[in-house]
């Protein structure tokens, strides 16, 4: 094998993309700027207790791990933003009110999340700390939602769900782990039998409603269904109220519902939603909400901050939307003349690209749209159509 092949699913961004992508970069920075949110810019190593704080299992599967050799210490590639951001806002910004984060950075995976995807997504997401109200699980999700208009996504539906109402289900509840793991395995997979096989000793009113989550998905309707059909538990009745305020706000969007959607069941504590696109394959964004994320990190019970966050993978959505124009552009000759120095220093101030031909390239294939040249009439430089 050469040495100069990369590894499976990891892959060089060529020009073109890498233009799309960071021309969305700063389009959906700047979205998330325009809602108050602040850029921060944590470190792709860390130690690996701090990365893996509060995420489950599936996210220490998904980070590399090695040794550092100044500590000793076992160090992780991140796999994931989030529990960086919550250090952040925990342990190193400490603000007792509300604060609104950014991010947009490579991530790490040691297998791709599904077939053709790569390992290294670039991560973008934004995340609110300080307020358990629906106020702010409503803004991320309107936010979640500007930032694909902004990189042009038409035809947008949202999913919603709640982890408080399978959590109030499973609660009181005696199952070891592995149990737990495989429940939420098979309402994922909406496979009845196996549910009933697994919830067996449960109490009637559990195994009940775990078995009709099976069932509740769909439009709005399912959320009236779902107050039939489950228990009335506090958590039960709140999440599903909460669930239809929330799609009331977002008119001109389809909604769908799934209760019995339970991923990142270790880690989402209240409302969760996914927004796909027509065409795409996957969501295209995912976020919800994780309440004291960030508690390990304060050393104090009053940084068990609530918190509401999404991301989304930059490389995944560029790929999911039309390419983007080629930036006009102005030839120029390559030359010494001050005058020819000044007039392209002048244009590129001006935030003009101007390329200059070099002796010898007169006639290679333009990659940048020259539409226009600097010419010399009169002993004055002047931009001409081509």
């Amino acid at each position: 094998m050469s040495a100069w092949v990369l590894p499976d699913h990891i892959a060089d961004v060529l020009p073109s993309e890498a233009r799309h992508i960071e021309e969305l970069r700063r389009e959906l920075l700047d979205t998330a700027r325009g809602y108050g949110y602040e850029l921060v810019m944590p470190p792709l190593l860390e130690h690996l207790e701090s990365l893996l704080t509060g995420t489950g299992e599936a996210l220490d599967l998904q980070t590399f791990k090695l040794v550092d050799q100044l500590s000793g210490r076992t160090l992780g590639l991140r796999a994931d933003t989030t529990p960086q951001v919550a250090r952040i806002d925990a342990h190193l910004l400490g603000r007792a009110g509300l604060t609104r984060l950014c991010y947009c950075g490579p991530v790490l995976h040691t297998r791709p999340a599904r077939p053709h995807a790569t390992r290294e997504p670039l991560q973008l997401g934004a995340e609110i700390y300080g307020h358990a109200g629906p106020e702010a699980d409503l803004e991320i999700l309107q936010l979640a939602l500007d930032c694909l208009r902004a990189a042009r996504v038409s035809d947008l539906q949202v999913d919603l769900a709640d982890a408080r109402i399978v959590g109030s289900l499973l609660e009181g509840q005696t199952m070891s782990e592995a149990l737990r793991h495989d429940i939420h395995a098979a309402l994922a997979t909406k496979d009845a039998s196996k549910l009933a096989r697994l919830t067996a000793d449960f109490s009637a009113a559990s195994r009940e409603g775990l078995l009709a989550l099976v069932g509740l998905y769909g439009d709005v309707s399912v959320l009236a269904e779902a107050a039939q059909r489950l228990p009335a538990t506090p958590a039960i009745t709140q999440a599903l109220a909460q669930l239809r305020w929330l799609a009331e706000q977002i008119p001109g969007v389809a909604i769908s519902f799934d209760l019995g959607d339970s991923r990142g069941y270790a880690y989402y504590s209240g409302m969760r939603f996914a927004i796909y696109a027509k065409g795409a394959s996957d969501a295209l964004a995912r976020g919800g909400r994780y309440d004291g994320v960030g508690a390990v990190f304060g050393h104090r019970i009053e940084r068990d901050r609530p918190a509401v966050g999404f991301s989304l993978d930059l490389k995944e959505l560029v790929s999911a939307v039309a390419p983007l124009a080629l930036r006009a552009a102005i030839r120029a000759p390559w030359g010494n003349s001050p005058a020819l120095r000044e007039a392209i220093a002048g244009l590129r101030s001006r935030g003009e690209t101007v390329v200059c031909v070099l002796p010898g390239h007169e006639s290679e294939v333009d990659e940048f749209h020259c539409d226009r040249e600097l010419v010399e009439a009169a002993g004055q430089w002047l931009v001409q159509a081509l």
